[in-house]
Parts: C-alpha cells; structure tokens; sequence
C-alpha cells in the first residue's frame, strides 16, 4: 500500500479576519491550494472539510461549502468532519483512508473556522462542548480544564510555572518568523512568568500568556497517491500515523498526566514510519495550553516524567535544540481556529521539509512530526512526514 502525499498548500494568515465567514475562508483556501498543487478542478475525487462550528456560526452543512466557493466542485463528493480541536487532523486523516483504499485520486481537504466574532460567556460555553459535560460541569472555561491538570503536575512533580513560561516564550519568540501567525511578538520569558495588567490569570496556574488565542483562519491540503504524486513539482509522503483516544472524562482515566492515547497516537505515528524519537528532525504540536506541550514532552519521551522544565532549560525543544518544537509558533503564537489547526500543523512541516518554510526554515529537516488533539487530549493524531520530490 502506497502512502499519502501532499501535493498542494495554501493558508491563511490566522488573527482576526476581515472576511465575514467561514465560507469565505474556505472559499479563500480551496481554490489556492488546488493552484499550488496545479491541479484542476475536475481532477478532484472527494473533498474533506474540517469545521469545529458547535455555535460559532449558524450556517452548518459546510462540507458543501467548498462547491459554493468553487463551483467546479459543487458535484464532487464533499463531507464535513468535526473532533473538537482534532476537526482539522479527522478531515485530513479521511482523505489518507479515501486515498489509501484506491477509492479517489486526488482529494482536497479545508479546515477552517470563525471564532473571534463570538465572545464572552457564548464562547466559553461552545469550547466546553469538548469536556465531559456530565462529570465536569464544574469548569467555567477550557482554560480551567488544563489549569487542574497543572495542579496535578504541580502536587506530582512541582511547580511547573516556570516550564510553561518557558514554553510559551519558545513559541512566541518562534512566531515571529512566521507571516501566517496572530501574534508575531517576542514577549520573552520574563513578561511570560509574571502575573500583569497585560499578562493576567486566566484560571489557577494559567496566565494569558499561557492560553492559546482565539483566532479566525484556514487551511488548505490537496492529498494524492504515491503514482500522482511522483509527477508534480514536490511531494510530502506521510509514511506513518497513529490515531487513538483517551477517555473523555478525565476522571475515568488511570493517570491523566500520562496523556495514554496521546503517547498510543505518537507511538504509532514512528512505528509506522519505522524510526524512534531521534529520527526527527521538527515537532509541530498542540500547545492549545502550556502545561499541554510540556505534558506532551513526557508522553512522547523527549522528557522523562516530572523532567519537562530541564529538558527546556537545556533547550532541547529550541530551533536549534535536539528536537526543534513549534518553529511555527504553535497554537500559542501562530493561533488555534479549531477546525484549521490539525491542517495548518502539517502544511506548516510540510513547507520545512520542501524547503518553502522562509523564515522559519530549520537548516536540515528529512522527517518532521505532527501532533494534533481534541479536547483534554481526548482525540489523538499523530503523523511522520518526509519529504518525497
């Protein structure tokens, strides 16, 4: 069985939108990335679009807004996917299977959506729609989600504030680089780790600087098979990626600082494409919330557990470190429109291992990684990219 290729890209810059909609920033994306893929319209088998929506926008049924953009697509087959802030990652991992099972050609995938006109109490409560209602109606924001789970590193390992500004400063000092990011400032660590006027407590540990933003934006993939593939201008092959979930509840869950099918997702992602930890050369992770990149660095064994603060100090996860984290920015500096970021993840490691990634190119990049996650890291996929043409 051949593996998925990335063949096309295309990508807003993700902040505050002045197109009104969501359809607007499928439509931007769509056309694009069939251009950058020099495909035609007709040369489409299926198209997958990833929209979170949960009452950010009244308008649903958005896999058909891709044929109302582009009205060469309007007869091609079109579903809309959504798994919380995994929506993006659902809609691309349903293209590899489509592509995978010899039933399309060539398939187009969007992710998008359009959050910062909705505010306030409306938005917390349509983000909260990816926690255990009935268990944990006690939480007020997803903020207040990962700011427990910092209590719990905290009364396991100590204090991680520290490591979380230390993340969040990584991130945004990455961001800069990058033209498609929300906020391209680099705040430092010092502005990270203290409480302000500017920089406020979110929830418990959890400052403003520790809490992704509320971005508008989208993403755009055309994936084709490897024969496709083979003749276009540069391809990205996927040759390994792992899907798993973790309870809902977070209660339910044995230990849930250990991130289970997080670490089941990533695992799977390298033993499919046969390599270990060390045969990565780029992370592109979700950092929805600090303490989540740093739990991350434990699941996947760039830290051992309780050691994420001094696998940072050492600068492990720097543009320069062992294993360069977020050279995108991550969802930190970069912004997290749910249904565009598992997209987003991989065109932003795809355009590092073709070399198209400008500021932001790392000097030597052969394999990159990618991990997207809906809610407490509920939703997991993980994939390994290398670079094909």
């Amino acid at each position: 069985m051949s593996h998925p290729h990335l063949v096309g890209w295309a990508h807003t810059r993700f902040g505050t939108s002045e197109l009104p909609d969501v359809e607007s920033l499928i439509g931007e994306v769509s056309s694009a990335a069939l251009a950058d893929a020099e495909v035609d319209p007709s040369e489409v088998d299926a198209i997958f679009v990833g929209v979170f929506n949960h009452g950010f926008s009244r308008q649903g049924f958005e896999g058909a807004l891709v044929g109302s953009g582009t009205p060469e697509l309007a007869l091609v087959p079109a579903m809309r996917a959504e798994n919380a802030c995994a929506t993006g990652s659902a809609a691309l991992y349903a293209a590899f299977d489509r592509i995978e099972a010899g039933r399309a050609t060539i398939a187009l995938v969007v992710g998008a959506e359009k959050m910062t006109a909705t505010g306030g109490p409306a938005l917390n409560d349509i983000l909260l729609g990816a926690s255990h209602r009935a268990s944990e109606g006690n939480y007020s924001s997803f903020a207040h989600v990962f700011a427990d789970l910092a209590d719990r590193y905290a009364d396991r390992y100590g204090d991680p504030h520290d490591a979380m500004a230390m993340i969040a400063a990584k991130n945004h000092r990455h961001g800069v680089d990058n033209p498609y990011a929300h906020l391209r400032k680099d705040v430092g660590y010092e502005f990270c780790a203290t409480p302000s006027e500017r920089n406020p407590v979110v929830s418990g540990r959890l400052l403003r600087t520790d809490c992704s933003m509320v971005s508008d934006g989208a993403a755009a993939l055309v994936v084709t098979g490897e024969d496709v593939a083979r003749g276009r201008r540069r391809a990205v092959a996927v040759t390994g990626r792992g899907q798993a979930n973790d309870h809902l509840a977070i209660a339910a869950r044995r230990d849930p600082l250990e991130l289970a099918g997080a670490r089941a997702a990533f695992a799977a992602a390298l033993r499919g494409a046969g390599i270990g930890l060390d045969g990565l050369d780029l992370l592109e992770t979700h950092d929805c919330f600090t303490v989540a990149e740093l739990l991350q660095y434990e699941a996947f064994g760039i830290a051992e557990p309780g050691k994420a603060a001094q696998a940072l100090a050492d600068g492990v996860t720097n543009a320069d470190g062992r294993v360069p984290v977020n050279r995108s920015g991550g969802l930190k500096a970069k912004g997290h429109p749910l249904g565009a970021t598992g997209v987003s993840q991989h065109v932003m490691a795809a355009m590092q291992l073709v070399g198209e990634a400008g500021d932001m190119q790392l000097p030597s990049v052969d394999r990159a990684a990618v991990f997207n996650m809906g809610g407490a890291a509920v939703a997991n996929y993980a994939s390994v990219l290398e670079r094909a043409r």
